[in-house]
């Protein structure tokens, strides 16, 4: 971790010239390697498979353009009173905000939007594929702003502001790890930049800042995993001026981050997360905040009131602002099920809505579609932020990566004739796997399994077809057509515990060979070059070339589509985990994750159901043997077209089953992930 620089003897000024001038020229300009930006297509403005705007519109087309000086541009530090005060010292805390905008526009008079992103991790850990961390020049001016947010959106006539959420960085308070403070960090800046709260030219003077004099008030926020977290957070207050927010692999509940329907998650309690975000002061002072989080946010997987506050999903009707959700369908860390329901609260509440789903797990769309991405992300801000007629507005909903660098797009997402369809398992042959189709299982029929915490989804998926005693299998004949899951699958079972406690897992598997991004491997998906190409202008210490990625993929027998888990002891309440009895039945309902797959014709798709998932479900204190009722098991799926889909994808000529036998020149299962880590950390943090 970054470690505070302490105060010495003071040194010459010339000293201090001398050396900041040489550790700004250290630091990098424009690399001699580096490409510059890519022009966007000839005549076009907009991404490729969108929707012609009519011609009488055609004029009405704007785009921001490069003509203000990034290198001249206005560095400034900000501290804004948050009326929260997090640390107990007796006066409210001041959150940091360092701010790039262009001097043209300022000496101009001209009011210009803001794109805002609050990060725990400026100073800690660094953002980006590179993890670059904020820097200073030796009066504590803000030189280099990670990312490239800032060199882009500057010269194009929007400020940037990276907001130090309470306790990080330079900021007072203590982190407490998405709930008030965390929000009230950034809704305070949105409300400063509003002229409703106050800001201050330093962290304790009382000379005022005041951004009504440049800013218009119209704010983005956007960030990936923790940042984007608090871009949710805070659009879910409802707060005036926030016009849209861009979050990618972000999350929308927190209890859903540590725990799954009462079972837990990694390391489930957040106070450690707390302890390694907070600055070395933070550190010190901020030990009771910390307790707090311990106590309120119990291993158990109760659900408690601190919870409660850090759930934005609840508050969905207040969002008024319009969101771009960015995620990757095989995000272990920030997983999928946190887009899912976000997505659909903010639909029922009529939310103007776009996505992105990616192949990859934690990843951010500049690493593996950067060019798409960044004239996206471009004409977004401009329709948002600015009012520009472009038609972003008008064009597919949702784009969909299908295989690696391959993207189709939909009107809206799900698909329009999607449909919720029950499959039901039934009992197969002894030495193989049950079936999975509409038929019902007989009453009576079981099937039993015992928990095996050293197995997880790859192992259960790889011995699909033989029975082993760690997981109950259920298999579609090959499939004669495409199948096309897309949206959230629900999984019911009724299961009878040989103990008191009982964790359980629902997968769902593409049995088929296929080419895959590599979601398992230290990339996640990406492998990072050393070329790189350049989006906006540098500047002495902040430069806009970074290093180009490619897809890593990955040759494999099966695909984990999605998958669910629950603690069988919350059958009863979901807010509360009880003792089971043994020999007792309980019926409870999983949520798997949000999807958007294709199961391609000679393919068979698989349901599995097993105990802790290796790697990604803490196993539970004792080790039960489960024995489903199958007559009371189901999975209801989004199917593309309904049950006639199925129906018409699971008749006709029966295709042969491909083999799932991994070799070393055939089929192998991505790299295994596993452990905690932070939400943010990954591929690009």
């Amino acid at each position: 971790m970054r470690k505070r620089r302490t105060r010495g003897a003071r040194l010459p000024y010339g000293t201090l010239v001398a050396a900041a001038t040489a550790a700004l020229l250290a630091t990098l300009v424009t690399p001699a390697d580096a490409r510059p930006e890519p022009a966007a297509p000839a005549g076009s403005t907009a991404p490729t498979g969108s929707a012609a705007l009519p011609r009488s519109s055609a004029s009405a087309v704007r785009e921001s353009r490069p003509v203000h000086s990034y290198a001249d541009a206005i560095r400034e530090s900000v501290w804004v009173d948050t009326g929260l005060d997090g640390d107990g010292d007796g006066r409210t805390d001041r959150v940091a905000v360092d701010i790039v905008r262009p001097r043209e526009t300022a000496a101009s008079g001209r009011k210009i939007p803001v794109i805002m992103d609050a990060s725990p991790y400026y100073a800690c850990c660094g953002r980006g594929n590179e993890s670059q961390k904020k820097t200073y020049d030796a009066d504590g001016n803000p030189v280099q702003f990670p990312l490239f947010y800032d060199n882009f959106f500057v010269p194009r006539g929007y400020a940037f502001a990276a907001v130090d959420l309470a306790g990080t960085n330079r900021s007072d308070g203590c982190d407490d790890v998405g709930g008030r403070s965390d929000v009230q960090s950034a809704k305070a800046v949105v409300d400063w930049l509003n002229g409703r709260a106050r800001g201050y030219t330093s962290r304790t003077g009382d000379t005022r800042s005041r951004a009504t004099t440049w800013s218009t008030g119209n704010v983005g926020m956007i960030g990936k995993s923790w940042d984007g977290t608090i871009a949710n957070g805070v659009a879910a207050t409802g707060v005036e001026g926030l016009k849209t927010i861009v979050p990618i692999g972000a999350i929308s509940s927190w209890y859903d981050y540590f725990h799954s329907q009462g079972a837990p998650l990694y390391n489930a309690n957040p106070s450690w997360l707390s302890e390694y975000v907070n600055s070395p002061e933070a550190q010190a002072r901020c030990g009771a905040v910390q307790d707090r989080i311990t106590a309120g946010t119990p291993y158990s997987g109760d659900r408690t009131a601190a919870w409660t506050e850090r759930d934005h999903v609840r508050n969905a009707a207040k969002v008024k602002a319009s969101v771009f959700v960015v995620h990757g369908q095989q995000d272990l860390n920030v997983r999928a099920n946190q887009f899912g329901q976000w997505w659909d609260a903010l639909g029922a509440q009529g939310v103007e809505r776009k996505i992105w789903l990616s192949q990859t797990g934690h990843v951010d769309p500049f690493d593996f579609r950067r060019a798409d991405w960044v004239r996206t992300l471009h004409r977004w801000f401009d329709h948002h932020l600015l009012g520009y007629e472009n038609g972003i507005d008008r064009e597919p909903v949702a784009d969909i990566e299908r295989a690696p660098d391959r993207w189709t797009t939909d009107r809206q997402w799900p698909p329009r004739g999607t449909a919720a369809t029950t499959l039901r398992p039934t009992p197969g042959p002894a030495s193989g796997p049950g079936v999975l189709s509409r038929a019902p299982a007989a009453p009576g029929a079981t099937a039993v399994f015992t928990d095996d915490p050293g197995l997880g989804e790859l192992d259960w998926a790889a011995r699909i077809d033989t029975a082993t005693p760690e997981k109950a299998g259920f298999v579609t004949r090959p499939l004669s057509g495409d199948l096309r899951i897309s949206g959230s699958s629900k999984v019911t079972v009724t299961a009878t515990p040989t103990t008191a406690t009982a964790h359980l897992s629902a997968v769902l598997v593409d049995l088929g060979p296929d080419t895959i991004r590599d979601y398992g491997a230290a990339g996640e998906g990406i492998t990072t070059l050393t070329d790189r190409t350049c989006w906006g202008a540098s500047a002495p210490g902040d430069s806009a070339c970074f290093k180009e990625t490619e897809a890593n993929t990955a040759d494999v027998g099966y695909t984990v589509v999605s998958r669910g888990w629950a603690d069988l002891g919350t059958w009863a309440d979901p807010r509360e985990e009880r003792p089971l009895t043994p020999g007792r039945a309980y019926t409870m309902t999983l949520d798997l994750a949000a999807t958007d797959h294709v199961v391609p014709a000679g393919h068979r798709l698989a349901l599995i159901v097993g105990g802790t998932d290796k790697d990604l479900l803490d196993p539970p204190s004792t080790t039960p043997t489960l024995t489903l009722d199958l007559a009371r098991t189901s999975a209801r799926l989004p199917l593309v077209g309904g049950a006639a889909a199925f129906g018409r994808a699971t008749s006709g000529p029966y295709p042969a089953v491909p083999s799932l036998t991994p070799s070393l020149s055939g089929a192998v299962p991505p790299a295994a992930v596993a452990g905690p880590r932070l939400p943010g950390f990954g591929a690009a943090r």
